[in-house]
């Protein structure tokens, strides 16, 4: 969109938020970059450039606004709607793969050479991986000088920087302030409330608007794992198997915002644990295209009309999401919910929650090569279908995590056993984020679609289906609205949670 310069300029002189994330502003005579709906006054067309990114404007040397924060502002929906190797390199940097394996093993995890890797990055979002990914640091950092009492030193190492210096010096150039004088505005912004111990980070999960909550968090409620998940409080707890170690996060839910407390083992994972809620919550998710596209469908039309910006209910984990998957297959939500905490006790990782009833991560799938068959309490095609993905996972023989080819990923789940076409669906909507998987034989999918005047015979519904690509995962959540079902409820009954 960046290339578009009117579109980009009407959308800076209107102030509109919903571009946010989706290109910046640089403002040639003032050397500053700045989110689209900063609220300063637009200035003149002769003196701006559009880029695709942060980093491509630091590059250049533009320095953050300080008024709009435009490092905070959601990430731009389009690399989770594409398939391709730019798209799938910028989901595999947010989630910290180039602090962990370099560029040489980003490169190598999407099957390039480090070098073409650069050139097409260059080429599309003006920035190679290093520099998105010392954009990402710097903003790792920002959060934590402005929401938390840690000392610099601990700043600089927690987010990745290799020395004081470089983290002094790329502070100062990105945001025209010292640490010290970002620790003083936010503490004159915000006040003390919004400020975390060095125990407990709090911040806010910046999205676009419209936000239909509650069918996400409803979702994530009625199918969470005891121990590993929980609703307290108003708010969606779960815990996070991270690089350096584990974490617990505490989501909840705001009409232009999610409120998130995170309590990690070690402060270097923040910005995948970031990454991570972002991706479960779907919240660099464009809800304006959507809305445009499923409304000229006079059967989805009411449905969007009555709860706009709905998210998909994704995964902080694309391996446990497949598990859990073939958990349920045939069976209810609870007792999905029943096996997967059986696999959590039995073999997941003890945490302590001193906030609440969480105790387990849920285990990595070398953990579960460790089961015995004969304790899986499910019928024997089920265990044997469990027991081959946990097998191709850990061989490399099935890959799913950000980065993933999401037709590779679907080929390589269909030549399992026991994995058909619904399990492959639901695995590519909520665990790898594709927008245009259509789980068309899920049950309550057909019944939402007969409820609505839509066919419910697959064959027809796959066809009317078309006219909603490429949203057709959106258009199964908004199915989803018009069931009867705990998955729309937020907050939970009491019924359902004494159920639970």
């Amino acid at each position: 969109m960046h290339d578009d310069f009117d579109r980009c300029y009407r959308a800076v002189q209107s102030k509109d938020a919903r571009f946010d994330g989706w290109f910046v502003t640089a403002v040639l005579t003032t050397g500053i970059y700045c989110r689209p709906s900063c609220p300063v006054r637009p200035p003149l067309a002769r003196n701006v450039q559009f880029h695709p990114t942060a980093a491509a404007a630091q590059r250049l040397g533009f320095r953050a606004c300080k008024r709009c924060r435009p490092d905070a502002s959601p990430g731009s929906p389009e690399w989770n709607v594409r398939g391709d190797v730019v798209a799938r390199a910028m989901r595999l940097i947010a989630d910290g793969t180039v602090d962990r394996s370099g560029v040489t093993g980003l490169a190598a995890h999407l099957g390039y050479t480090t070098r073409q890797l650069e050139r097409l990055l260059q080429a599309e979002v003006g920035a190679n991986p290093l520099a998105l990914a010392r954009a990402q640091r710097t903003q790792t950092a920002r959060i934590l000088i402005e929401t938390t009492d840690l000392p610099f030193g601990d700043v600089a190492f927690a987010a990745g920087f290799a020395s004081i210096r470089q983290f002094n010096d790329t502070v100062r150039e990105v945001c025209a302030l010292t640490p010290t004088d970002l620790r003083r505005r936010a503490r004159t912004r915000f006040g003390r409330e919004d400020h975390a111990t060095s125990d407990v980070l709090s911040l806010r999960l910046p999205l676009r608007t419209p936000f239909a909550f509650e069918g996400l968090f409803g979702h994530l409620a009625a199918s969470a794992v005891p121990g590993v998940e929980e609703v307290r409080d108003g708010a969606y707890r779960r815990t996070l198997r991270l690089a350096f170690g584990s974490a617990v996060v505490s989501l909840t839910p705001q009409p232009d915002h999610v409120r998130c407390r995170l309590v990690v083992d070690d402060f270097r994972d923040l910005s995948a644990a970031i990454a991570r809620c972002r991706r479960l919550l779907d919240l660099d998710a464009d809800p304006t295209a959507v809305v445009e596209a499923l409304s000229t469908d006079s059967h989805l039309a009411p449905l969007v009309a009555k709860a706009p910006g709905q998210r998909i209910p994704r995964t902080v984990d694309e391996d446990e999401l497949a598990i859990r998957v073939v958990l349920g297959q045939q069976v209810s939500l609870k007792a999905a919910r029943t096996h997967a905490h059986r696999l959590a006790v039995r073999y997941g990782t003890p945490i302590a929650d001193a906030g609440g009833a969480l105790t387990h991560t849920f285990p990595t799938v070398d953990q579960l090569s460790e089961m015995d068959p004969d304790r899986l309490a499910m019928p024997g095609a089920r265990r044997q279908t469990l027991i081959a993905l946990v097998t191709a996972l850990a061989a490399g023989e099935v890959e799913l995590d950000a980065g993933v080819d999401w037709n590779r990923a679907r080929a390589q789940l269909l030549a399992l056993p026991g994995i058909g076409p619904w399990t492959a669906e639901v695995v590519a909507m909520r665990g790898l984020g594709d927008p245009d998987a259509f789980p068309v034989t899920d049950l309550g999918v057909r019944a939402a679609a007969a409820s609505v005047g839509l066919p419910a015979a697959a064959a027809a519904l796959t066809a009317h289906s078309t006219r909603w690509r490429p949203w057709r995962a959106y258009a199964t959540q908004h199915l989803w609205t018009a069931l009867d079902h705990a998955v729309n409820d937020w907050p939970p009954t009491e019924n359902q949670q004494e159920k639970r």
